[in-house]
């Protein structure tokens, strides 16, 4: 669909979109709960802000509810707490809804609006929200959970021998949510770090993904063609898959030859709500995007020959971290949420360069330009965040007056790596900073799109 054809369908939503404030930054947590709480005041007719359950620290989960149709719509920022985005998206939906009757009517919903579904770790990723918007900036304030303090991976889950119940508190409130209202239309606002725009769609909506497909382009952003997230991912058309659930993820492993009861956890969202039927939809925005994003031309290198490079530096990169974790681990006092992070990830950088060495053929199929950058690029990309993370929990136990020689020597290497590895992220790369205000855009869109397919 053509950019002229997609705006001659939908010329409310885009001058919407045109209507999207500038931004210089991410809204904090307390910014987004002060604006939807500012709302519930000056809108007490239409709009309600209620407390939905409390995090694990005892931050309140808040959820502003606005209308009264009989369908209800849930849009959750902050599912990931490195992924801002979405803070700033509900905030602007919240105020559109809440300062538009029409549109709140011609919606059709109910909409239930939740500012920030992991608040604990969205304060630990503050540091960056102003910039600069560098990767190096990012990575050196990176945080993200350990995969079993995820709340889109700690919904309950059982398959063959696989058996999950450990939900978090920030899990159970968004399940209590999804319970209680029945939503005709989900999402969970996520996104990506370089690279290209794609989506994840519950099931195919071929109208809706030839919408979703059209918004980047109004702003420059390519649509991904690289690899999924995971190999057992279904695409239905580029940059268009269906979510990765944990029944196909153990299916994959399980023809792998890998247990998949040492890597999968719990279900996410889109699974949950299976059983209402409800349209699940999560657009994944990158920060920055580059040259090779969205290039299918081929890169004069075989795909099994890029995969196997892909797990070689995968693998380098997890024992570097393991050495380093097990070096400093008889010296540790703290049990901070870095510590368990690195923990939990130094296993998967381990047990994606498992899946790659065991998936990697000798066909002769030649890999595309956006494959073999995506490929580079998510090298890059785990170092920075994962790296920086347990610089993180190594520095944390030095402020705590915990400075033991081992420690202070591992934190000198990791430092020197993490120099070298910053390096040749930015001189190799010709990423490019996308606009705030065009995330939010695309996001903001994504959401209106979805919503009105439902």
């Amino acid at each position: 669909m053509s950019q002229i054809a997609y705006r001659a369908q939908n010329e409310e939503v885009i001058d919407d979109l045109d209507a999207i404030p500038t931004f210089d930054r991410f809204a904090t947590v307390d910014e987004v709960h002060a604006t939807l709480a500012r709302l519930a005041q000056s809108h007490p007719e239409t709009a309600s802000l209620r407390r939905i359950g409390t995090s694990r620290l005892g931050d309140p989960l808040l959820c502003l509810t606005v209308g009264v149709a009989p369908r209800h719509a849930i849009v959750a920022a902050g599912p990931h707490p490195n992924e801002p985005i979405g803070g700033l998206t509900v905030t602007h939906l919240a105020t559109r809804l809440c300062e538009n009757p029409e549109m709140l009517a011609a919606s059709g919903y109910t909409w239930h609006l939740v500012g920030c579904l992991d608040p604990d770790g969205t304060r630990l990723n503050e540091g960056w929200f102003a910039g600069p918007f560098t990767r190096s900036h990012y990575g050196r304030h990176f945080y993200r959970p350990a995969a079993d303090e995820q709340v889109e991976w700690t919904f309950p889950f059982e398959y063959k021998r696989a058996y999950f119940d450990r939900v978090i508190p920030e899990t159970l409130a968004l399940m209590r949510l999804i319970d209680d209202t029945r939503p005709a239309f989900l999402t969970t606002l996520h996104n990506g770090e370089t690279g290209g725009v794609f989506y994840y769609l519950t099931r195919a909506e071929p109208a809706l993904q030839a919408e979703l497909k059209a918004l980047p382009g109004r702003y420059g952003v390519p649509l991904h063609a690289g690899e999924p997230e995971h190999p057992s991912v279904k695409q239905l058309e580029q940059a268009v898959y269906l979510p990765p659930s944990a029944e196909g993820l153990y299916d994959y492993m399980e023809a792998l030859g890998e247990d998949p009861t040492e890597h999968i956890g719990g279900a996410a969202s889109d699974s949950y709500i299976r059983k209402y039927g409800t349209l699940g939809m999560i657009a994944e925005i990158p920060y920055w995007t580059d040259t090779w994003a969205g290039d299918t031309t081929p890169a004069g290198q075989g795909y099994a020959e890029v995969i196997r490079a892909h797990a070689a530096e995968m693998r380098a990169t997890a024992d570097l971290l393991r050495e380093t974790l097990t070096a400093v681990t008889p010296d540790l006092v703290t049990d901070s949420p870095f510590l368990r992070a690195s923990r939990s990830f130094v296993d998967v950088l381990a047990g994606i360069a498992t899946t790659d060495e065991r998936r990697a053929s000798d066909g002769d199929r030649i890999a595309t330009v956006a494959e073999m950058g995506w490929c580079h690029n998510r090298v890059e990309s785990m170092r920075l965040r994962f790296g920086g993370i347990l610089l993180r929990a190594l520095e944390a136990e030095m402020a705590v007056g915990n400075g033991t020689p081992t420690i202070r020597e591992r934190i000198r290497a990791l430092a020197g790596h993490y120099t070298a590895w910053t390096e040749q992220a930015e001189s190799e790369s010709q990423v490019e900073t996308i606009p705030i205000r065009h995330l939010v855009a695309i996001q903001y869109g994504a959401v209106l799109a979805g919503a009105a397919h439902a």
